[in-house]
């Protein structure tokens, strides 16, 4: 039987909040990161009992687009809100996530070694982000981003033994999984394919035969730049091929993102709910003001919203958008 270790008893490490000085706040939550997308979403999948988990239980596969947009919020919020509410209550969407894998063994969500995979793709993903997309990485930004992930994982309330004790412990870490631990699961194949995706929510006006013209060779695209950034050994696992030349063209391409990231004012480079932990820090909204919701276009069918484990926000309160001061 796993053991479940989902309460606060069982932190060894007293939550601290993350603020504008952390290096985390630099890189985490900006509009570059839906690059990532596929890439966090298989790599997490890729675990058999995480991916286990999101094929019997999640409705990812049902609406991926709202899916996604409605989930960046509350883990966008777990490093922007004022509050440590916000991680417990990403943990507690998971507590009734759990079942039986095709061996017999058990597997549940808040099984420590499960939960601190997903934290380990989104906090690394930061990484390999900005070796690809920038801004500029130095390995001292590396090691901050560690040691601040530890914080951040606090944040949820959950065990803190699957976490490495040093940066160069994580590498260990994460060169083991990807050679040694992840599999080829049904449910990253399905999130690496977009190709029959309807329009997201906010391009539900595009007629569908105009949508499914561009929507493959976007697939494509994005698939090329997902390869691009798994390690060798995941490309090995997924039988995908990589050369030199498409390293090459990838590199190119991410400097051209991170000029173009330049361009945008400073404020319009993050999410929503980073945007709004900004704005908390610079005095543009009270940091007791509600916290920025998903968009109602974002949110399950009304039969699900109740269910936890859909990301649903029991609050959709919204805010006037206000200028960014830096």
């Amino acid at each position: 039987m796993t053991q479940v270790e989902p309460t606060e008893a069982n932190v060894e490490e007293q939550p601290t909040l993350l603020g504008p000085d952390s290096t985390t706040w630099q890189y985490f939550g900006q509009w570059r990161g839906m690059l990532m997308g596929l890439w966090s979403g298989s790599m997490q999948n890729m675990h058999p009992k995480l991916g286990a988990a999101v094929w019997e239980h999640s409705d990812f596969f049902e609406e991926r687009w709202q899916r996604l947009m409605r989930s960046i919020y509350p883990i966008g919020g777990v490093v922007f809100d004022p509050t440590a509410d916000t991680g417990k209550q990403v943990r507690d969407y998971h507590l009734d996530i759990k079942g039986q894998m095709p061996d017999g063994s058990r597997y549940h969500a808040l099984d420590p070694d499960v939960f601190y995979w997903a934290h380990a793709t989104f906090w690394y993903g930061n990484v390999r982000c900005a070796e690809v997309f920038g801004p500029p990485i130095t390995e001292a930004d590396k090691r901050a981003l560690f040691a601040e992930s530890r914080e951040w994982y606090a944040l949820y309330g959950v065990s803190m033994r699957p976490c490495p004790d040093t940066y160069e412990d994580f590498l260990e870490y994460w060169d083991h999984m990807c050679r040694n631990v992840l599999v080829d699961h049904p449910a990253a194949r399905t999130v690496l394919d977009i190709s029959e995706l309807p329009p997201p929510p906010w391009m539900s006006w595009m007629p569908r035969p105009i949508w499914r013209a561009q929507v493959k060779p976007v697939q494509r695209f994005f698939m090329w730049i997902t390869t691009g950034l798994y390690d060798e050994s995941v490309r090995e696992l997924l039988g995908l091929n990589w050369s030199e030349l498409d390293e090459k063209w990838l590199r190119r391409f991410g400097r051209t993102v991170n000029a173009a990231m330049r361009l945008v004012p400073e404020r319009y480079r993050w999410h929503p709910r980073a945007r709004d932990g900004w704005d908390r820090a610079h005095g543009r909204v009270p940091m007791d003001a509600p916290i920025l919701e998903t968009p109602t276009r974002n949110l399950p069918p009304a039969d699900k919203q109740h269910l936890s484990r859909h990301y649903c926000p029991v609050h959709a309160e919204r805010r006037a958008d206000l200028p960014w001061q830096g």
